[in-house]
């Protein structure tokens, strides 16, 4: 049940509340047109296990205070569900806070991933999760990858009243328009559980990675958006 990592941030403030050490796991079945972190794609990394992360992660307690804790990140932390259980396990048993910042690929309602899902749930205070496309044909074209299962998490989500944080790029010439902005929007109301959303400005900073991995970087001519592009998404997204 180890996992790889592919780097860990001991103080972080934008990974959930409070602050929070981060983990960052390897593997994604994406490929988002503007991820930061391509190095993560594959499952390459350094090898770690539960136990292992657990004293990496609560040597930073006292950073966390009282509303901060740990939040697994990646990559795609749902590819290592065995990890993340017994993880979680250890760090319920000293009171702290677990966060998942997920895209939501791997999630199926198959077995043996539902029922470890559904363990896992047991231990995890909230789900950063991201919003790529509502469009699966966007979605598609972002990650190369299908929405259908994603939806799907968001709904079961919801089902389960599991609270969530939405974050969502927004991407000059790709999720920036009125109709992908109101579609999301509408999405987003029929759920109970957010408690946040949270638009992200695509920025290039990720560019060199690509270059230096040897994979082209689909972006390349896209500016970053305006603030006013910003506001404007913000105001139709973020008031829940």
């Amino acid at each position: 049940m180890n996992a790889y990592y592919s780097k860990f941030e001991s103080f972080a403030s934008v990974d959930g509340p409070g602050v929070r050490s981060v983990l960052f796991l390897t593997g994604c079945p994406f490929r988002c047109i503007y991820c930061h972190n391509p190095e993560t794609w594959s499952e390459k990394g350094k090898e770690i296990s539960p136990e292992e992360a657990f004293k990496m992660l609560l040597k930073y307690k006292p950073y966390w205070k009282n509303n901060g804790g740990i939040t697994i990140s990646g990559g795609e932390p749902l590819l290592h569900l065995d990890f993340l259980i017994e993880l979680f396990k250890l760090c319920k048993e000293k009171g702290i806070s677990c966060c998942i910042d997920t895209a939501g690929g791997p999630f199926t309602k198959e077995e043996p991933f539902l029922s470890k899902f559904n363990e896992l749930l047991k231990y995890t205070d909230l789900f950063l999760m991201d919003i790529k496309a509502i469009d699966d044909k966007l979605h598609k074209i972002i990650t190369g990858k299908t929405n259908k299962n994603v939806i799907e998490m968001f709904q079961y989500l919801n089902e389960k009243n599991v609270p969530i944080w939405i974050r969502y790029v927004l991407v000059p010439g790709y999720t920036d328009s009125l109709e992908v902005l109101n579609s999301t929007r509408d999405f987003i109301n029929t759920l109970s559980n957010v408690k946040r959303v949270e638009v992200l400005p695509y920025h290039p900073f990720g560019m060199p990675k690509y270059e230096k991995l040897g994979i082209p970087y689909k972006l390349k001519d896209t500016n970053m958006p305006t603030e006013e592009s910003v506001n404007f998404a913000k105001e139709i997204l973020e008031k829940i």
